[in-house]
């Protein structure tokens, strides 16, 4: 959480095309503080992964050393001030809730790179991702708790979905804040690497997903979130998307590829006659 910055006509996120991967860069000095315009961004630059059939991937990142230290302490400050207040701020809050959710069911991969401080509404943003990857000095948490406050918009749901119960109440309750490599030994990135190699083996990571095809990875997205919904029966939505895919124009052309080339006749070693 931070103070609210100088007032900018600068676009709040950059969004650019490599190949497959749509990387969305974060630019909202100085430490991309959460308020509407920012979150107008977010929205507007998963409705381009999403409306871009050739996008594989959505690549959050910062354009600052701090990824996203959560909301703007200004917008906090006029919501303990009056009603009106906090309901613009529990608005955010909902809209921040839609984003993550939103970041979780495209049909893209969403990779955060979290090369600094990612922090309650940040790290909720980052917790909606499909991946995460952080430098080893970043630090990630849910501190809402030291302000008495809650991480509403999404956290402690993702949060526990993700390492547990008993993982997440550590982490909640005690407002722990904790490094990259920590982050990784518990489960809450999928990587972590030196700040010096990040940005660099995270384009690598996105673009090694944009070179598989769109519709597997959007099908499995729904499957593996299936396995955590009690509600869902994951198995047989697995049938539904497989019965999809074989129908796929790529899928097949893909699979008649892969059989022709495992067709092929092996050729025969050389005897002992013709190499003698």
């Amino acid at each position: 959480m931070t103070e609210s910055s100088t007032a900018s006509t600068a676009p709040a996120v950059h969004t650019e095309r490599q190949d497959g991967v749509l990387v969305a860069t974060l630019a909202r000095p100085p430490v991309n503080a959460l308020d509407d315009a920012l979150v107008d961004a977010l929205d507007a630059a998963i409705d381009q992964a999403c409306a871009d059939a050739t996008v594989k991937v959505l690549h959050l990142r910062s354009a600052h050393k701090v990824f996203c230290a959560g909301a703007d302490l200004a917008l906090m400050q006029r919501s303990i001030a009056s009603d009106e207040g906090l309901q613009a701020m529990l608005a955010l809050v909902r809209r921040m809730q839609r984003v993550a959710a939103r970041l979780e069911s495209a049909p893209v991969v969403t990779l955060a790179e979290l090369g600094g401080a990612a922090l309650g509404g940040g790290f909720e943003m980052a917790l909606g991702c499909d991946l995460r990857i952080a430098a080893c000095e970043a630090r990630l948490g849910l501190p809402e708790a030291g302000l008495g406050l809650l991480a509403a918009a999404g956290g402690t749901q993702r949060l526990t979905r993700l390492v547990g119960p008993g993982l997440a109440r550590r982490l909640i309750l005690s407002a722990e804040v904790v490094d990259g490599r920590t982050a990784l030994e518990l489960g809450l990135v999928q990587w972590a690497v030196p700040r010096a190699e990040l940005g660099e083996t995270a384009r690598a990571l996105a673009q090694r997903i944009a070179a598989l095809p769109r519709q597997a990875l959007a099908a499995a997205k729904p499957c593996i979130a299936a396995a955590v919904t009690a509600s869902s029966d994951g198995f047989e939505l697995e049938l539904a998307h497989t019965r999809e895919l074989y129908r796929h124009p790529d899928t097949r052309a893909r699979v008649t590829a892969f059989l022709a080339r495992d067709a092929r006749p092996t050729p025969p070693s050389p005897s002992k006659e013709s190499t003698s």
